[in-house]
């Protein structure tokens, strides 16, 4: 039984000590009820990597919306090609049949 008594005396003193709860309260603070608590910088980090994902995603796409603008402006029979395929045009003497899959 004295034993149990040492080392709750030894616990109480290191438990109780000034600086172990300074600290410890200051590593609370800073985790869960700080304006820049660590739970909200890992909220922002993830926010921030899917929004650079999203943003090279957007990039491929302007650059291969680009190279298909260029490959358009560069002959008459890609413009007409491309009307054909997309809006379905025609010449005059000309019938379309469109066949859904």
């Amino acid at each position: 039984m004295s034993n149990f008594w040492n080392i709750l005396k030894k616990s109480k003193y290191v438990l109780f000590n000034k600086y172990i709860l300074v600290i410890s309260t200051f590593m609370v603070l800073v985790t869960f009820f700080d304006q820049h608590s660590l739970i909200r910088r890992w909220e922002s980090y993830n926010r921030i990597s899917l929004m650079e994902e999203e943003l090279k995603y957007y990039k491929d796409e302007i650059k291969a919306t680009k190279e298909k603008k260029i490959e358009l402006e560069s002959s008459k029979e890609n413009i007409e090609k491309f009307a054909r395929e997309k809006y379905n045009m025609k010449n005059k003497d000309e019938d379309i049949f469109i066949i859904k899959e």
